[in-house]
């Protein structure tokens, strides 16, 4: 049997207008296939996407709250880096909530040559560090290098930031730390 195109245009257009009449009849709000259940991705709890802190890679996590407090952190399935997976130290990430019972609250000095650690304040621990700092800072300090060249810097002190900063915290310890003078200012992911 030889067809030609017209009757090859004829019969496609027929079965097309047949089509359209045949799916009128069936209910398009049945699934042929069984139901298909919808399963929302994201709790209906207060939701708010992070990123994680620890290695700098950029997971994107989902941080549900319900009535101030953190009850649950996992990984978005919509962000492209990870995909809703997590590393391990990601999955445990809920550990660095301020709700979190194990979570260190009050700070720990141990003095040195001693084994014991005691309680002390907040106030008390700043004015440790600054004070520690300045001390290093003035007892170290180079004007001029062997070449008399004017440099204006410490060599007793460093700094090495980490990926749990954010972008304005590291630009800030970035003006402080060059601010001081020091020269060894690492990252960890560098190292």
């Amino acid at each position: 049997m030889e067809l030609s195109r017209r009757d090859f245009l004829k019969a496609s257009g027929a079965a097309g207008i047949g089509g359209v009449f045949l799916l009128g009849t069936l209910d398009p709000t049945e699934a042929l296939a069984g139901s298909q259940k919808f399963l929302p991705l994201k709790k209906k709890i207060g939701e708010k996407t992070t990123i994680c802190p620890y290695d700098a890679s950029g997971c994107g996590f989902i941080v549900a709250a319900e009535g101030g407090k953190v009850v649950n952190i996992e990984g978005d399935p919509e962000h492209p880096i990870n995909r809703g997976g997590a590393c391990a130290k990601g999955a445990s990430m809920r550990q660095l909530s301020a709700d979190n019972p194990w979570r260190l609250s009050k700070v720990l000095y141990r003095r040195p040559g001693g084994s014991d650690w005691e309680e002390t304040s907040w106030d008390w621990a700043m004015t440790e560090i600054a004070r520690r700092i300045k001390d290093t800072r003035d007892a170290s300090f180079i004007s001029k290098d062997s070449g008399g060249n004017l440099v204006n810097r410490t060599e007793a002190i460093a700094n090495l930031g980490g990926s749990a900063l954010d972008n304005e915290e590291c630009y800030l310890l970035a003006k402080l730390t060059r601010a001081l003078g020091l020269v060894y200012i690492e990252h960890h992911a560098r190292i």
